[in-house]
């Protein structure tokens, strides 16, 4: 555990296997403290919950990522690599700010809207059953392999337009990419992303079909068309957000309840938690552990805390979500709380765009799940599972269960 008397706090892997430890000590110093992230990026990272709301939809944080590399330069350590990602990859709506912000979440806002999702309930449980089918006969699976990541994967691909058969290239390049790995694999995965997207969009250009990414190429909002760097970008983002958020609602929200045995048997006994359960299992261990880059454009005061002009600020969406001042006995999952106002999708103009459709397969998941196997169960200690190596993504490397 990092000492509070130390000169500086770096986020290593002891931080990513238990950051609520860190996050507990963080917050009785103040609202916002300087740390040094595992990447040797230097930051402010926010830790309680008033500050961190105010700091998300503050207007004088920006992340025009163009201007992100010219400060990345002077808060690195030195001997740091910097992440390869070029503008075919970042260009997307979370690294804009209004109004070109405003622009682009507007041609996908509609697409994702709870009403916008809905009509994919049956699929999102056909597609859960036929897995759950596979799994059946089984003494023991990964649940992450075998459940949680191909059925998010298989709708997002599936709204999207891409093919099914490309979904195992997309989970390893993600995971790098989402990864704190700054070796040749990270530029690797990026150039290899970056040429697929490039063709699939050539592709849907050349011959639309009945799915998103076809919209999106013949969108106009305005005569406002996309350029060739936002259509990439945005079916990265979309893609990335669309399965990452919810492989970890459910291996997340399924260890959760694995290792608190009597909230599991209240949502047995009562599937009316369970959209309450959702949001509470949201808030007690989210699937993305901290909001993406922000930086001041002048001076910020959070608390008692004065941040100065072009600094990075980094938002802990699980430190805020665990502060006792917003959330009584915060580290405790109770399924019947009211956990309205969590920040696991963010707030603000940047709230996630794709939370109803993780709400709604994290909901048919886990009740698919807990329904099909009444007597699920951890196939090995909670401490000695791992968690990915990641200051984005809040996510287990697996999850081995006993299926009865």
């Amino acid at each position: 555990m990092v000492s509070l008397l130390d000169n500086v706090i770096r986020l290593d892997d002891a931080f990513s296997q238990d950051p609520h430890a860190l996050y507990a000590q963080l917050r009785t110093t103040g609202p916002a403290r300087r740390v040094v992230m595992s990447t040797g990026v230097n930051v402010w990272l926010v830790t309680d919950y008033a500050e961190a709301r105010a700091a998300l939809s503050d207007p004088t944080l920006s992340k025009d990522v163009s201007r992100a590399g010219e400060l990345m330069e002077r808060h690195m350590e030195p001997g740091a690599n910097r992440t390869p990602f070029d503008s075919s990859l970042s260009a997307h709506m979370l690294n804009t700010d209004p109004p070109n912000h405003t622009r682009l979440r507007k041609l996908v806002n509609k697409a994702f809207t709870a009403r916008g999702i809905d009509h994919l309930r049956p699929r999102v449980q056909e597609i859960s059953d036929d897995l759950l089918d596979k799994m059946a006969g089984l003494d023991e699976v990964d649940l992450l392999e075998a459940f949680a990541f191909p059925l998010p994967i298989t709708v997002i691909c599936e709204v999207l337009g891409v093919p099914g058969t490309d979904r195992d290239d997309f989970r390893s390049w993600t995971e790098v990419l989402m990864s704190n790995d700054r070796t040749e694999r990270i530029f690797t995965a990026a150039a290899s992303m970056q040429q697929y997207l490039v063709g699939l969009i050539e592709a849907k250009r050349a011959e639309p079909g009945n799915d998103l990414l076809s919209e999106l190429v013949q969108a106009s909002d305005d005569d406002d068309r996309l350029t060739g760097d936002e259509l990439v970008s945005m079916a990265f983002l979309l893609l990335v957000a669309g399965h990452e958020t919810t492989v970890n609602l459910i291996g997340n929200g399924m260890l959760a309840l694995l290792e608190n045995p009597d909230q599991l048997a209240a949502l047995r006994a009562d599937f009316s938690l369970l959209p309450n359960a959702i949001e509470e299992l949201l808030r007690h261990e989210g699937p993305v552990g901290m909001a993406t880059f922000r930086y001041t454009t002048q001076p910020l005061t959070l608390g008692d805390t004065e941040i100065p002009a072009d600094e990075f600020v980094v938002v802990g969406l699980s430190a805020a979500n665990r502060d006792p001042a917003r959330f009584p006995d915060a580290d405790r999952l109770d399924i019947t709380r009211d956990p309205v106002g969590h920040l696991a999708f963010g707030h603000g103009i940047h709230y996630c765009v794709g939370a109803p459709l993780a709400r709604l397969e994290g909901e048919i998941a886990i009740r698919s799940l807990l329904t099909r196997f009444p007597d699920l169960a951890l196939a090995e200690a909670a401490h000695t599972l791992r968690w990915r190596d990641s200051m984005v993504i809040r996510g287990l490397e697996n999850l081995r269960v006993r299926l009865g």
